[in-house]
């Protein structure tokens, strides 16, 4: 096929992957806690692992899963946000022989419930910050083994202390829970350091996440991502990146920043496995909403790499201590799981001096597809061009190409796209062409040289700061409250998020207030899902057939905000 962006590649990036390759990320892992196990590979409020304790704690952590009496490919639910543990667990549940299924520690219990019925995870470890939220739901799953960390795990014992009496008793962060033979990660720890570890040696077919995303249609499902995508798309990125950050095991240490959550694709990747297999120091990010001790943390820890959203980008631009931080030293700014905007990326290299490369990429494609060449002399606008291995191409409503020059829905292949959804195989089969193209659900068009521009989204997906949100699923919720008649969820512009949930709500009681709508909303819905702007209407506009016209709304509310720059 016709390949144009492979023009705009940076000198000595091939278009092809090579097929000797880590066999899994089992051996990707292993071999990073060799190559750089002196190194330190985590730092978290002060504290730090180096690569030889992330290796001995790990293994550890899988030695005690293994003798837990988990069924072989078994899934384990990990639900923490940033913290030294994490990556830690994550290593031990594939050093074991399982699969992560990775949770948002946000969810709410229907949330919860439905993801670890739906994955039919055996075990979960969950910080205890969340675990009242679990003990309300874990009867109504197949979890038989529960693993409570803290946020001072791993920190030191005098920290360890400290950080959680400041979590539990000062800040109080942590609601009332009780969960029958739960087990603290630190006594599993403990147990796993007198128990034998059988090696597992998984193959790049074999299963190593479940990533739940909505996908194109709206429905909860986990992306089924193998030990080879990972490792494709990490090496994908090792090449890509190689002109200005070398290749694994070349050159002096680099400094990356994990301020996204790890539970997410993006961050897994890049913060993640791509972090790991570089030998890079990680300094993790607990609460990125926390813009001043984020700022801190780096005027202590100047980056090299930072992987990020537009909105947090941008909250760093705004922030009076901005300045105080050495961005001398960055090498990479990296903008993904949203569209970077042009104020942002142009304000970003005025102030560093470095362009802000946009990236894309969904949950399906481990994550990477497209992302800006290196060499980039200036922001463009694009989601930039396929990485090494990667094919792309739009197509219509049936699946077939579409002329040059058209836009149409762009379709991906290559070793990063997912084996398929979690036991959905008519979804699965939905979701991909004739000729094994994955197809992405946005609107795209590709200019002469290969560079991908995305102009607008096939369903009614709303993306709030890099977080899918589905109108068919906050509508759900929100129809049940007994006050509401119709309900229609769309996305509105939002200078902090890049877009927001705008509810339209027809009322059934006309006592229904917005405070009471507000309110039921906080129970059920996690906090990016929840409207920021609700409009009570006599009624919604419907087709011929009674479907309410969500882009009928969409227009209305776009056409009413105010012209950029008034």
């Amino acid at each position: 096929m016709n390949r144009p962006w492979l023009s705009q590649y940076p000198p000595d990036v091939p278009a092809e992957i090579p097929a000797e390759r880590p066999a899994s990320l089992v051996d990707l892992m292993e071999t990073a806690f060799a190559r750089y196990a002196d190194r330190q590979a985590f730092h978290f409020l002060g504290a730090s692992l180096s690569y030889a304790d992330t290796d001995r704690l790990s293994r550890d952590f899988a030695a005690w899963l293994q003798h837990e009496g988990l069924s072989q490919g078994a899934r384990v639910a990990v639900m923490m946000p940033n913290v030294l543990s994490y990556m830690v667990v994550v290593a031990g549940i594939l050093r074991a022989g399982y699969v992560v299924v990775n949770t948002n520690p946000l969810y709410t219990p229907r949330e919860l419930r439905h993801q670890l019925a739906d994955s039919g995870a055996e075990a979960i470890v969950i910080l205890e910050n969340f675990a009242s939220v679990l003990a309300e739901v874990l009867p109504q799953t197949s979890v038989h083994r529960v693993v409570v960390a803290t946020m001072g795990d791993l920190t030191g014992t005098l920290k360890r202390v400290v950080v959680n009496t400041v979590v539990r008793h000062v800040k109080k962060l942590v609601p009332r829970y009780q969960l029958r033979r739960a087990h603290s990660l630190t006594d599993a720890l403990r147990q796993g350091r007198s128990l034998s570890l059988t090696r597992c040696a998984p193959t790049a077919d074999d299963l190593a996440f479940l990533q739940y995303t909505g996908g194109t249609t709206g429905l909860a499902k986990g992306a089924m991502l193998t030990h080879g995508n990972i490792v494709a798309n990490v090496t994908q990125a090792e090449l890509w990146f190689a002109p200005i950050l070398g290749r694994a095991g070349e050159g002096p240490q680099l400094r990356i920043v994990a301020a996204l959550p790890l539970y997410h694709i993006f961050a897994l990747m890049a913060s993640g496995m791509y972090a790991m297999h570089m030998g890079m120091c990680n300094l993790l990010i607990p609460n990125p909403r926390d813009l001043k001790a984020v700022l801190a943390d780096l005027h202590k820890f100047p980056p090299h790499l930072l992987p990020a959203v537009n909105t947090l980008f941008n909250g760093l631009l705004n922030h009076p201590d901005f300045a105080k931080v050495d961005w001398s030293k960055l090498k990479l700014a990296l903008g993904g799981g949203m569209a970077v905007q042009r104020a942002v990326a142009e304000r970003w290299h005025a102030a560093t001096g470095l362009h802000l490369l946009e990236a894309y990429g969904l949950s399906e494609t481990s994550p990477a597809v497209t992302i800006n060449p290196v060499t980039l002399a200036s922001y463009n606008g694009t989601i930039g061009v396929p990485i090494p291995s990667t094919d792309v191409k739009l197509v219509d409503h049936e699946g077939q190409a579409v002329a040059e020059g058209e836009a149409g829905e762009l379709a991906v292949k290559g070793p990063q796209v997912m084996a398929g959804y979690w036991n959905m195989p008519d979804e699965t089969a939905q979701a991909m062409t004739a000729d094994g193209y994955f197809k992405t659900g946005d609107i795209a068009r590709i200019d002469e040289q290969g560079y991908v521009r995305i102009v607008d989204r096939k369903k009614d997906m709303i993306l709030v700061s890099g977080f899918n949100v589905y109108p068919n699923e906050v509508e759900g919720e929100v129809a049940q409250h007994p006050g509401v008649l119709e309900v229609a969820a769309i996305g509105i512009p939002d200078e902090h998020s890049g877009e927001a949930v705008k509810l339209y709500v027809v009322r059934k009681d006309p006592n229904l207030t917005e405070d009471e709508l507000r309110a039921f909303c906080r129970e059920r819905l996690t906090g990016y899902k929840r409207p920021r702007v609700i409009e009570f209407r006599d009624e919604l506009p419907k087709t011929n057939v009674g479907k309410i016209l969500r882009r009928a709304l969409r227009d209305e509310a776009l056409a009413s905000q105010p012209p950029e720059g008034g």
